[in-house]
């Protein structure tokens, strides 16, 4: 019976993401959720849920036996079945090579993956644009939880590679085209590429998960998304190579709250403007984080480009900077090339708010806006930065601000002093 009612609660929490106002976040209570899922994660599941156990369908957690066939197939059982579904992937190491585990599917939602083993991918290779490792695709409704790592061993090879124009790594973990997911309690270590990547998909929770990799570690973004509403991620520590988490075009209605980020490159929004047709991005809350020794804090980038969008209804707030280069950051000047235009993205509606902390550098602030578009609607408040950097063999540098293109409404402290 508490089996049966721990499954009530979840399709309760679930329905919690979808019904309401289009503008709200998923509104259930992500702490009580992820305690129900990990619950579920630990098999305490009613009579009613048909378990699809990897090892079931042949997958050896050997750390050596390649399994790819093996997993697809058991995901092909669970996403066909007509009634509530788990897919089991116990304690071991498996090895698996690129998979695609996509629907339509006839389950009843949510799909609850329990996740207890360790992935390790096929081979060393250097995987090539689109062929990422673990992709779920085309259905609503899944719940990934557990200790589980997905160990994507870029070091081994992918992150020496040196090319002149070379598409993207391999993401290690691919969601396109889902509805109402909740991943948590996993960790995600040293990608090829980006740790998640999430497009084309609406009512998203990460929370608990643990995202890993040097800070030299290239382009292996946290989070990354494009095309996708609705997502709301929390209580995680994230440290990697390239950004925290990145929002690109199509990017909406996002909560970023109680994440540690560091090493790298801070909390991102852009790069916008570098695709044509490039959808808007709005609705973005980055709140009570913390960040330490990244290359940025809170940063919007966009490319000089004739590709025109807008970034607006954007807020960073309550925000800890430790020894962080650029604490606050607006550059619509990003990968300038010779020839290249003004950017045509309108940034507006843009408030930074109590953000303390240190920086490494000078000029700890700097907007720099397009000419052809200048920023509107710019607020700092409550700005209290520390300058920690080497000691300065020109004492006469002033510690300070830097403005282009934009008017700024100041509020309350600003240390760095405002822009003149």
């Amino acid at each position: 019976m508490a089996s049966m009612r721990l499954l009530a609660i979840i399709a309760i929490l679930v329905q919690g993401l979808v019904i309401g106002d289009s503008q709200e976040l998923p509104s259930f209570d992500p702490e009580l959720a992820v305690a129900k899922v990990l619950e579920v994660a630990e098999g305490k599941v009613g009579p009613d849920v048909k378990i699809f156990n990897v090892v079931d369908f042949g997958a050896k957690p050997d750390g050596a036996t390649t399994s790819t066939i093996n997993f697809i197939r058991a995901f092909k059982e669970a996403c066909n079945h007509n009634g509530r579904a788990m897919l089991v992937i116990p304690e071991g190491n498996f090895v698996v090579g690129s998979m695609l585990l996509s629907g339509p599917c006839t389950f009843q939602p949510p799909l609850m993956v329990q996740f207890a083993g360790n992935l390790l991918p096929q081979g060393s290779t250097v995987a090539a644009e689109n062929a990422d490792w673990i992709t779920f695709m085309n259905f609503n409704g899944l719940f990934i939880s557990g200790k589980g790592i997905i160990n994507g061993q870029g070091e081994k090879k992918a992150w020496n590679s040196v090319c002149d124009g070379c598409r993207r790594q391999s993401a290690s973990l691919k969601l396109i085209k889902l509805n109402d997911v909740l991943i948590s309690g996993i960790t995600s270590v040293n990608p090829k590429g980006f740790h998640m990547m999430i497009s084309v998909c609406s009512n998203f929770v990460i929370t608990n998960v643990n995202i890993s990799a040097p800070d030299e570690s290239p382009n292996t973004d946290g989070i990354h998304m494009s095309k996708t509403n609705k997502v709301r991620i929390s209580d995680s520590i994230i440290g990697t190579g390239d950004d925290c988490v990145s929002m690109i075009h199509g990017t909406t209605n996002v909560t970023i709250e109680n994440v540690k980020c560091g090493p790298g490159h801070g909390f991102s929004i852009g790069s916008l403007g570098h695709y044509e047709d490039e959808f808007d991005v709005f609705g973005i809350t980055v709140r009570n984080c913390s960040l330490s020794h990244t290359e940025n804090g809170a940063r919007i980038k966009t490319y000089r480009n004739e590709s025109p969008s807008k970034a607006s209804g954007i807020i960073f707030q309550d925000l800890i900077m430790d020894n962080v280069k650029n604490p606050i950051l607006i550059d619509q000047e990003y990968a300038t090339i010779k020839g290249s235009v003004d950017s045509k993205v309108l940034i507006s509606d843009v408030e930074f708010s109590n953000i303390r902390g240190t920086t490494i550098s000078k000029i700890a602030i700097v907007l720099a806006c397009s000419p052809t578009f200048p920023c509107q609607g710019i607020t700092l408040k409550d700005i209290h930065l520390e300058y920690s950097g080497p000691p300065d063999h020109n004492e006469d540098t002033p510690f300070s601000s830097n403005c282009t293109n934009v008017k700024v409404n100041y509020i309350g402290e600003q240390m760095p002093p405002p822009c003149a």
